[in-house]
């Protein structure tokens, strides 16, 4: 009986233990990612991918064709 109670009383301290560090990691992820903009406009040699010239026919065209 002593050794099933001491058993138990390891798994709750491991799984406590872990709870926490994972809780922690978690916590650290939110602080570093909340400052995060991304949003913001891309800095360096970007290319605009959507031209709002076109057309909304041509556009259609072009996705049905599969091209």
């Amino acid at each position: 009986m002593n050794r099933i109670v001491w058993n138990t009383f390891k798994i709750f301290i491991i799984f406590t233990v872990c709870t926490t560090i994972f809780y922690y990691g978690l916590r650290m992820m939110h602080i570093e990612l909340e400052h995060y903009h991304r949003y913001d406009p891309p800095e360096g040699p970007s290319v605009k991918v959507f031209l709002q010239e076109q057309q909304m026919l041509e556009r259609l065209n072009f996705f049905f064709r599969g091209e």
